[in-house]
């Protein structure tokens, strides 16, 4: 049974530095973005964490960001359809900070028009991490601010406000430990 799971979000996108809202979008690193990638890579294999596998999700965002690291760290890595960030639909592409986003972002069975509610992406996600907790592989999940939200809500207990509040930065690590 593994004891511990690490989560990372993404290096810096072109849309992060525009302040868009990139969800399933397939928006790409900068070059800021895989210095960032690379930097915690190199962390990691200083730091000598017990990561058996890095799970990346398919946007290429993380998938590249997943492939630098690993690299850099020496570990093995595969992607993981699962861990692709929530779809936010009509607001995708528009000001991360908009008053409407924020609004529509507390309704965790809201669509955004045409995209994936939070509960959705729930029934993806914690099933995920059940499994995760189950094997006898240390993981690091490289995927999104959306995913390490849920991430961050399997562990702990979290009010609508702080679980719609929740995010990471790029490149920041985290560690989880399975109860």
């Amino acid at each position: 049974m593994a004891a511990t799971l690490y989560f990372t979000r993404h290096g810096e996108t072109f849309w992060n530095v525009e302040n868009k809202i990139c969800g399933a979008t397939d928006i790409a690193l900068t070059p800021r973005g895989r210095e960032q990638a690379d930097a915690l890579g190199r962390k990691l294999r200083q730091m000598a964490l017990p990561i058996d596998l890095v799970l990346a999700s398919p946007l290429s965002r993380a998938a590249e960001t997943a492939r630098i690291l690993a690299q850099a760290a020496g570990l093995p890595m595969q992607i993981e359809p699962r861990l692709t960030e929530q779809n936010f639909g009509v607001f995708e592409g528009t000001p991360r900070d908009g008053a409407d986003f924020h609004a529509a972002k507390a309704h965790f069975v809201n669509r955004f028009g045409t995209g994936e509610s939070m509960l959705m992406m729930s029934a993806r996600i914690y099933p995920l991490l059940d499994e995760l907790r189950r094997g006898d592989k240390t993981c690091l999940l490289v995927a999104h601010n959306g995913i390490a939200r849920l991430v961050h809500s399997y562990f702990y207990d979290m009010t609508n406000e702080e679980f719609a509040g929740f995010g990471i930065g790029n490149c920041e690590l985290r560690e989880y430990h399975f109860q």
